[in-house]
């Protein structure tokens, strides 16, 4: 046995002293405050980076969907104007100011295209009708709908013949130029008085209908034509000779003019009576939008869709209509595919066979075949809407149920759950007190991603003309493409933004998703890295 170490160093007694003598002591209060099962998700989720961008962006899309139809006062969703139809992004203020958002296309003009569009801009201008006006006269004019004119290019087609064009960029809202419109007698007198108020000219003279007017219903060939349509002066004889484009070139105008050579503005169109009779005028269709909506500009953020309405409003609708659809079937899905896992994976035995062979046969049902039937045969009765919830909540929650199963089966034999069923908890508190919470990080993840699915199987179905969500008040983003499918080539604008959002959707979420479950993983409670 080791022997004890003696050499020890005496210590007086004065120099040792009782520390808290006469003093209680007992535990202290924790300071800090209890973390719980949420909050300690939160601090875990907003540690990831990308899932918080994510969510960032989700709640902008939401946003917006809310927030554009408030912003966008000149008019609603509702509204439509087909011939300012797949026509691009275009602000008035912007174009003006700093030259963006003008509402220009790229376009590569013939001789006789380039004259007509410039002369689009010298009528315009032209409102007293004094016509024979040099081409570049109103190159600065703001109805001119010739943005840019590049150097003339020249190639050999198809036929062998040579040709020159232009390229160049041209407004497509200016480029509708003039229309004739058919209107009673009061409203010739509404028109004269807006003209007075705003100062801006609405009626235009009339077009002549002779020989040198080829196409009666178009009212933008004011100047006189051959059949081919290419511009042409004729001397006192008759005798026509075709105009060689020139900067400078005068049109010879074709209007409408009376005994005493003044050009005419209206004409008698038919009706009885002078509250009835019709009028025939020629207006210039910039001005006439602003006439019919109260002085509204045609000013449409990102364009206008295949027919007409406002796609920024479009999209807002979509977006709305689309998330309502599709988080309506995550959470009934979840609620159903919860309740029937539980009980499969709880119970277990026959019960679990039978509810297993169950959801066996109505999985083995294709889910197209199902919404098709629904629209097929319930879509009048019920509506679009509802007949494609339930087409989704048919076998939708299958997935869910599924993976509830499982979980349950991993977890219902544990140590705590025996514990607690041995403390006498009923079977409903072990299984959503007690189990139930481990499978959330893999059921928030899964119905997350039920979201963008749903939306992208919409799309799919609205593509192949299954489902038609479109309408005057909403449509969906999914109608938005299926509309865009065979025009997007010249108006790709029509599938670029609503393609964006869903992209924007389906990442988003996707990231979204993998954050919450491991915000929701029981396993990494307490971890900080």
């Amino acid at each position: 046995m080791a022997e004890l170490n003696k050499n020890i160093p005496q210590i007086p007694a004065e120099k040792f002293s009782f520390i808290h003598e006469g003093e209680r002591i007992s535990d202290k209060k924790f300071d800090d405050k209890p973390i719980g099962y949420f909050k300690d998700a939160w601090i875990r989720f907003r540690k990831n980076r990308a899932s918080v961008v994510a969510t960032v962006i989700i709640l902008c899309i939401f946003l917006y969907a809310f927030i554009a139809p408030l912003l966008i006062t000149n008019h609603d969703s509702r509204f439509m104007d087909d011939t300012y139809a797949r026509k691009p992004s275009r602000i008035a203020w912007l174009r003006d100011n700093l030259g963006i958002m003008d509402g220009g296309v790229s376009r590569e003009f013939s001789e006789k295209n380039l004259i007509y569009a410039l002369g689009l801009g010298v009528a315009a201008e032209d409102w007293e009708g004094k016509g024979n006006l040099k081409l570049d006269s109103a190159m600065d004019s703001p109805y001119q709908p010739v943005l840019e004119i590049g150097d003339p290019e020249t190639f050999i087609d198809g036929t062998r013949q040579e040709q020159t064009v232009w390229p160049g960029r041209i407004d497509s809202y200016l480029e509708v130029g003039f229309v004739y419109k058919d209107i009673e007698q009061h409203q010739l007198q509404d028109i004269l008085a807006w003209q007075e108020a705003t100062g801006k000219q609405l009626l235009y003279p009339l077009i002549a209908d002779n020989e040198w007017c080829v196409d009666v219903n178009n009212a933008n060939y004011w100047y006189k034509t051959n059949a081919r349509l290419y511009p042409v002066t004729v001397n006192e004889w008759g005798e026509a000779t075709r105009l060689k484009y020139k900067e400078n070139m005068v049109l010879e105008d074709n209007y409408l003019r009376d005994a005493d050579g003044n050009p005419v503005y209206y004409k008698y169109w038919g009706g009885g009576s002078v509250e009835t009779a019709q009028y025939r005028i020629r207006v210039l269709y910039y001005n006439w939008f602003q006439y019919v909506n109260d002085g509204a500009l045609p000013d449409y953020l990102m364009g206008t869709d295949s027919v007409g309405y406002d796609l920024a409003l479009r999209i807002a609708g979509g977006i709305k209509l689309s998330l309502l659809v599709a988080v309506s079937v995550s959470l009934i899905n979840f609620v159903i595919g919860a309740l029937y896992g539980a009980v499969e994976g709880y119970y277990g035995g026959t019960l679990d066979l039978i509810l297993e062979r169950i959801s066996d046969i109505l999985n083995g049902v294709p889910f197209i075949i199902v919404a098709t039937l629904f629209q097929i045969h319930l879509a009048k009765k019920l509506g679009p809407v509802p007949c494609l919830l339930f087409a989704y909540v048919v076998t939708g929650w299958i997935g869910t149920a599924y993976r509830v199963r499982t979980q349950f089966y991993r977890f219902k034999n544990q140590e705590y759950v025996m514990a607690a069923r041995t403390l006498g908890a009923s079977d409903s508190r072990i299984i959503w007190k007690h189990i139930f919470p481990n499978t959330l990080g893999t059921l928030i993840t899964s119905s997350a991603l039920v979201i963008p699915g749903t939306i992208m199987s919409e799309s799919m179905l609205s593509f192949l003309g299954i489902v038609k969500l479109g309408t005057a008040d909403a449509t969906s983003l999914g109608t938005l493409l299926s509309d865009a499918k065979g025009i997007y080539v010249n108006a790709p604008h029509l599938m670029l933004y609503p393609a964006l959002v869903i992209s924007l959707l389906m990442i988003c979420f996707n990231l979204f998703g993998n954050g919450l479950r491991d915000a929701f993983n029981p396993a990494l409670r307490g971890v900080e890295d």
